[in-house]
């Protein structure tokens, strides 16, 4: 690497190692290890392998997460583009393994953005339970919304919130919670240069006082028995045992878990043998820090929070709950279904903002929505019709549950209302299976036709590559598969597709 290592802390990193720190040294002069993690609500490990256009080999501590070889370029093939992998760093797949997420679970990604770990927790829920992935910034929900969308996630709800106000909407309501704190990222420091020149002696410091508050917060959001998993991308004692041994000192009705895992995994340091530490002289990956937390199941929660069933609305309570009610989220415009700007639903103490329900009306915009359920996809999801605007979210919460928290993306976009007619949404298709529609088209990855479509261009597709339901037209909505597995909608017409690939998604 380029940058120079600043000297405070290659001194600390000597300390720390003492013997080992030349060989922890020596990995700066290596090139950073890539990988990518299978999308398995969309495809199964083994059809990924047999699909594959790279050479992949199996990461140790995450059983859906490959290698990818130096010069790979996975962000290039249409299969990314499908959502059948996330490129992701592969120590930092370690932690959502660690969370041990079962289908029906409610969890919280309390610091998610870009979503790489969110979209291992949802395929881990597998359409079951709940997601709520939150980031503190706003710029950085628009990346982590994205990615849940692109990956076909139904379940997931994206805030844009602080964790003690999240704690305070949800107090003893998620079985598993997970942080990936922020953090003064000196585990990242061979593959971002840019993590070094910001690196100050006082930053460990400074952000472990930050996450001491989010761990209290997590804390009061977790039912009693549940887990929260800790992590970073940092070597700093005082950002990780540290930040652990405070907390467990406070908190009594909380123990850590040994991590055991895979012979990948160091122990944590000193009085935390408990935790895990990926260092990059003994693992293929970057440096990382973990810790199992583990509530042993009283029925008080920390602080004054009081407890979900007082908090939340009876539909809520139970697990996997799929009442439908219609609800609106007052806010500014949502996702346009094209890949426009996201807007978000937000509050004050259940203060209405943002415009009205325009045009349609609510019960219009849901005949029309139901109109084309019917008719385009001979089914209609479950859950909780949230209007936002003209546009329709499915939710896995209804939408009192919301009130007065920045929501970026309630549930599931599955489109908007023009003109009295339901407009179907890019992240209703790519959560959809061929099975699932009326009509859909699998398009070639190997003969260009698939990046011809990514590219936004119109096709000629005889009728007879159409697979259409018995009693459904040919004429109509038809999602677009890469090799079987859905990308997006396009009209089919007298032997044209007419593209409705969202001009912001489309292949550069």
């Amino acid at each position: 690497m380029a940058a120079q290592l600043p000297r405070t802390f290659t001194e600390r990193m000597r300390e720390l190692l003492r013997t080992e720190y030349e060989q922890f040294a020596d990995t700066y002069k290596e090139t950073p290890y890539g990988g990518i993690r299978v999308n398995t609500l969309k495809i199964t490990v083994q059809e990924l392998l047999e699909h594959s256009p790279f050479e992949l080999q199996p990461i140790p501590w995450c059983p859906t997460g490959f290698y990818t070889e130096d010069g790979t370029r996975p962000g290039k093939h249409p299969y990314y583009h499908a959502g059948l992998y996330y490129i992701q760093e592969p120590s930092a797949m370690a932690s959502v393994e660690l969370l041990n997420v079962q289908p029906g679970d409610r969890v919280l990604d309390l610091c998610a953005a870009p979503g790489g770990k969110s979209t291992q927790i949802a395929a881990k829920l597998q359409g079951q339970g709940l997601l709520i992935s939150n980031d503190l910034h706003p710029e950085r929900t628009k990346a982590l919304a994205k990615n849940l969308e692109l990956y076909g996630v139904r379940n997931g709800i994206v805030l844009n919130e602080s964790p003690e106000r999240i704690a305070s909407a949800f107090p003893g309501f998620f079985d598993r919670i997970l942080i990936d704190a922020p953090c003064s990222g000196e585990g990242m420091f061979r593959k971002d240069e840019d993590m070094v020149k910001q690196w100050e002696p006082g930053t460990p410091r400074k952000y472990a006082d930050m996450q001491r508050d989010i761990l209290r917060s997590a804390a009061e959001a977790l039912t009693p028995g549940g887990t929260i998993v800790y992590s970073t991308c940092t070597f700093a004692p005082e950002e990780n045992e540290g930040s652990i041994l405070e907390f467990l000192a406070s908190h009594p009705q909380f123990t850590a878990v040994p991590t055991g895992g895979t012979g990948s995994f160091s122990p944590g340091l000193g009085e935390l043998p408990e935790a895990a530490r990926l260092w990059p002289h003994k693992v293929k990956g970057e440096g990382h820090f973990m810790a199992v937390l583990r509530h042993d199941g009283s029925s008080a929660v920390q602080g004054d929070a009081g407890n979900a069933d007082t908090a939340l609305p009876a539909s809520v309570h139970s697990k996997g709950s799929k009442t439908p009610q219609a609800a609106k989220v007052t806010g500014g415009r949502g996702d346009g279904g094209r890949g426009g700007k996201g807007g978000r639903a937000s509050g004050k103490g259940g203060a209405a903002r943002g415009r009205e329900p325009q045009g349609t009306g609510e019960e219009a915009a849901l005949a029309a929505y139901g109109e084309f359920c019917r008719d385009q996809l001979g089914w209609q999801p479950d859950g909780h019709p949230v209007m936002f605007g003209d546009h329709l979210y499915i939710s896995p919460l209804p939408k009192e549950a919301l009130d007065g928290l920045k929501t970026i993306r309630p549930g599931w976009y599955v489109g908007h209302v023009r003109s009295g007619r339901f407009i179907p949404g890019h992240p209703l298709a790519t959560a959809l299976q061929p099975a699932e529609c009326c009509r859909s088209l699998s398009l070639s990855s190997g003969n260009g036709e698939a990046v011809s479509y990514l590219k936004g261009e119109t096709l000629a597709i005889p009728e007879q590559r159409l697979s259409v339901k018995p009693g459904s037209i040919s004429k109509g909505y038809v999602l677009v598969c890469i090799d079987g597995f859905s990308a997006g909608w396009a009209k089919w017409q007298e032997g044209m597709l007419k593209n409705e690939y969202p001009a912001g998604w489309r292949w550069t």
